[in-house]
């Protein structure tokens, strides 16, 4: 599948605004900035890994983060074949390729004139 990257598209002022729309949506939600971060740089977690570094989270709401992230193609979901199953969760080339868009936006919010 080819992704925005691969092919330079023009956009009008309406398909911009759709496109960034439509990204902002992904990445919304209380939770899932913090698992991003947590999954930057090639990081691999356990679930109860994840769950122990976001005490503030319910098991609920991080499965439920989770699994949007994964349905949206930002996060990869491993079920290793044990007892108990051992489920990792990792970014995605895709979901990995954030990061750059995230770290110019916290540079665009920190030169915020005063």
């Amino acid at each position: 599948m080819a992704h925005a990257a691969d092919t330079p598209t023009s956009h009008t002022r309406e398909s911009a605004t759709e496109g960034v729309e439509q990204a902002l949506k992904m990445i919304e939600g209380r939770w899932k900035l913090v698992i991003l971060f947590h999954l930057f740089g090639g990081q691999s977690m356990r679930f109860s890994e994840l769950e122990r570094s976001i005490p503030e989270v319910s098991q609920k709401m991080l499965i439920q983060q989770l699994r949007q992230m994964e349905s949206d193609g930002i996060v990869r979901r491993k079920v290793y074949p044990e007892v108990p199953p051992r489920v990792v969760y990792s970014l995605t080339d895709w979901g990995q390729a954030l990061c750059p868009a995230l770290d110019a936006l916290l540079s665009w919010a920190a030169a915020r004139p005063e």
